[in-house]
């Protein structure tokens, strides 16, 4: 029998049902982390009230769990190369759960911290795997498609949180809202028997007989039968000489990691910091609470569509003429939200613009981040991105809280985030240096990207 690689065989199939089996597995991940990350920047006016908090606390409140976030970030892509995607998504879905629950029976701002670190801890897992997890498990023409969609169940969550919160607090108050957040257990139970391994890992670990019986499940899956495939047969590509975080800083990935770092560290900034103040900043111009939760979710709901669409213009045009068209149009709908006047109507249009925008940004990073390493170390390039990103994210709330604080108005609460956007433009005219569209994960590890 011929010599075959698992890209080889993953194109063949196309999309069919194993994809959209993971597709939804993943997507329903998501959707929790979502909601457990979004559901603070509800509660924060509540919170801040109960407790009396300062405006830099009160900002504080959403980087809490995004200091998790760099610090489960950052472990659990090593982990991930280690015991496998499926393994430590479950194990990360059961922990932050588990976490969240306490903050029901939160007495003080100091518990609430710490819960809420401890927590970022697990959901910062979650989205580096995931991302791997879906560029190992589809075709290569349809890769940026889905890991941008992956992210859109994100933003799905962020819009359940802002209903949620809708509905319950102002019945309930803010506590329940987090009790909710422990329903992602049961789920992770579901997610540990249902979910199947990445194929890539299995060959890169040496597991060539299992990769192989698992590319026959999903043949099975995707055509009703399964090929012969001899194990001795599977073209695994060469080990890279490093592997591990180091690996990233080394002369072929440092100029990639850096690029796609700044980039990211910036659209985190701008769509954390927008998020975590926007319902509180539409308190202060004057809407009723209805109203300035409607424009969040209505932002958030923008960005689902903007996630979606990030990934059709990526296969379009490529990864790098994406990122600067994103960026561009990024900026300048952060220009446009500071300067709207008129009524809720013109209100709402910017607010959904710049929802669509922000978020498009963001996403348009996700693609290049699994393509610009090989399987040793993927996850753990994706996880350290994501967590140097979200150290932006972590630092934009308390930022724009010491904004406001300073009392420059609603315009310069605004007008700021248009700094990161230009930064994150120069990084992709400027770092990004090779075109990954149309190249097979097999041809990316072995250095083929022309």
């Amino acid at each position: 029998m011929k010599n075959f690689s698992i890209s080889e065989a993953m194109d063949s199939f196309g999309v069919n049902k194993f994809t959209w089996k993971i597709f939804f597995l993943l997507g329903f991940a998501m959707v929790f982390d979502g909601y457990d990350y979004m559901i603070v920047s509800y509660t924060m006016p509540q919170i801040a009230q109960e407790w009396g908090l300062s405006a830099i606390a009160k900002g504080s409140l959403s980087s809490w769990s995004l200091i998790g976030l760099v610090v489960g970030g950052a472990l659990s892509g090593i982990i991930s190369d280690k015991i496998g995607r499926r393994k430590t998504l479950t194990i990360a879905i059961g922990l932050y759960s588990l976490l969240t629950v306490p903050i029901y029976f939160s007495s003080s701002f100091t518990m609430f911290a710490l819960f809420r670190v401890l927590a970022g801890v697990g959901l910062g897992a979650c989205i580096p795997v995931v991302t791997t997890a879906f560029s190992e498990s589809t075709p290569t023409n349809k890769r940026a498609i889905f890991i941008t969609f992956g992210m859109a169940w994100m933003i799905v969550g962020w819009v359940v949180a802002g209903l949620v919160a809708t509905a319950v607090i102002p019945l309930f108050g803010w506590r329940l809202c987090y009790l909710i957040g422990g329903i992602p257990l049961l789920y992770s139970i579901l997610l540990y028997f249902k979910m199947p391994e990445s194929v890539y890992w299995l060959a890169n670990k040496g597991y060539r007989e299992k990769a192989v019986k698992a590319l026959q499940n999903i043949e099975r899956i995707a055509t009703g039968k399964s090929s012969d495939w001899d194990p001795e047969a599977l073209i695994i590509p060469p080990q890279p000489k490093q592997a591990g975080p180091r690996a990233l800083f080394t002369k072929q990935y440092i100029g990639i990691t850096a690029g796609i770092w700044i980039m990211y560290f910036c659209g985190c900034f701008i769509v954390y910091g927008i998020n975590a103040w926007l319902p509180s900043l539409m308190l202060e111009k004057g809407l009723a609470v209805s109203s300035a939760y409607g424009l969040a979710i209505a932002q958030n709901a923008a960005a689902i569509i903007a996630n979606c669409t990030t990934g059709f213009v990526a296969e379009a045009v490529g990864r790098k003429k994406n990122l600067i068209i994103s960026f561009a149009v990024g900026g300048s709908s952060v220009i446009i939200m500071a300067n709207i006047g008129g009524g809720y109507g013109a209100i709402l249009a910017a607010c959904i613009f710049l929802g669509f925008a922000i978020n498009y940004s963001i996403t348009a990073v996700q693609p290049l981040m699994a393509e610009a390493y090989p399987t040793e170390f993927r996850n753990t390039g994706v996880a350290w991105c994501q967590a140097f990103g979200r150290i932006g994210g972590a630092c934009a709330p308390i930022v724009a809280g010491m904004i406001i604080g300073l009392g420059k108005g609603y315009a310069v609460s605004f007008m700021f985030y248009a700094i990161p956007a230009v930064i994150g433009l120069l990084a992709a005219v400027f770092l990004v240096k090779k075109e990954t569209k149309g190249k097979s994960l097999d041809e990316l590890a072995e250095g083929d990207v022309k």
